[in-house]
């Protein structure tokens, strides 16, 4: 399920950020969340919503809705941008240091 690839992707990037960089990332999965706690302990929140085949997104910066699209990739329900480049933004902005997140 392409949901649940995208929450695993998730945790494998915060596996390689801590490992090259000082942000220290803890990531916590439980069912289909995944939380990821800053050491400022500011949070970014992914959640699958699967009767609405979205994927939720909440950071400091707002709350997002992503549907997956005809190529594989999510996109927010309202501008259309990929998700994985609004969770590098906030990541980012969230841990004081530019991080990169990707499928």
């Amino acid at each position: 399920n392409r949901a649940e690839g995208l929450l695993a992707a998730i945790e494998a990037c915060c596996d390689r950020i801590n490992d090259a960089t000082s942000a220290d990332i803890d990531n916590q999965r439980t069912g289909g969340m995944v939380t990821l706690v800053f050491p400022n302990r500011s949070q970014i929140v992914v959640n699958l919503q699967k009767p609405l085949h979205e994927v939720w997104l909440a950071s400091q910066s707002g709350g997002y809705h992503y549907k997956c699209d005809a190529a594989g990739l999510w996109r927010d329900t309202k501008t259309g941008a990929e998700f994985f480049a609004q969770l590098t933004r906030d990541a980012s902005a969230q841990s004081g240091q530019a991080l990169r997140f990707s499928s």
